[in-house]
């Protein structure tokens, strides 16, 4: 009898603890704004699209996004730092393996972003924004560490020197972008480091006299644009 009663009575704590874990998430304070622990799944699943922490309708510290397939594993994980709408976000793989990381205003990004190498944790990209718009220099790698372009941006617009590096490290290619065209010297470098080519961009376009090189000495000079042919 007493362990009949024992059971009855640790079924309905357990049923009445389960209950108020239930309704202790997905509030809304007086205002009706989101408040506390927040958790949704995809319609018709059990699968989490969601879960995070909201301070009367603000986000607060970790939220997790996952896909429709991602079980345990989110794909956007960001920790909010206060009501200014400002986040470190972190993109992941549906395996789990991180591929981009970096700071959102709201749905811009700024300041510094890093981006992986697809097969290993070695940096592939650096950028960095304002406003959610690319400005300053964006270095981009080999898997092999070394540099392999970099390139300067104004106001989310190419604007000054686009160097290309073989993998060895040897720049092979110097162009020079103005408004996000080609406007400018441009130099083409073999392997070694010797100039192949040289000439000149106006407006994205091939401009004025361009020499070609072969060990050292000048093989063949083109003038653009090009007379027009009869």
């Amino acid at each position: 009898m007493q362990k009949n009663l024992f059971l009855i009575f640790f079924g309905i704590y357990l049923s009445t603890t389960f209950s108020f874990a239930q309704s202790e998430i997905n509030q809304k304070d007086s205002e009706g704004r989101n408040h506390g622990v927040w958790k949704k799944t995809f319609p018709g699943t059990k699968q989490l699209r969601y879960e995070g922490t909201f301070e009367h309708g603000t986000e607060v510290g970790e939220f997790k996004f996952y896909c429709e397939d991602c079980k345990d594993k989110p794909m956007v994980v960001k920790n909010f730092s206060g009501k200014d709408g400002m986040a470190k976000v972190q993109y992941f793989t549906k395996t789990g393996k991180l591929v981009s990381e970096g700071t959102m205003m709201g749905k811009n990004r700024v300041g510094e972003w890093i981006y992986y190498q697809e097969k290993s944790k070695n940096i592939m990209t650096k950028e960095h924004y304002v406003d959610g718009k690319l400005n300053g220099t964006k270095i981009t790698y080999y898997p092999n560490g070394k540099v392999t372009e970099e390139e300067n941006y104004r106001n989310g617009l190419k604007e000054g020197e686009n160097n290309y590096y073989s993998p060895e490290g040897v720049l092979i290619k110097k162009l020079l972008y103005k408004n996000d065209v080609l406007d400018g010297p441009a130099m083409y470098y073999d392997a070694n480091g010797q100039v192949v080519i040289e000439g000149f961009y106006k407006n994205d376009k091939k401009h004025g006299v361009w020499k070609y090189y072969k060990d050292g000495k000048v093989t063949l000079e083109e003038t653009y644009p090009k007379p027009e042919k009869n």
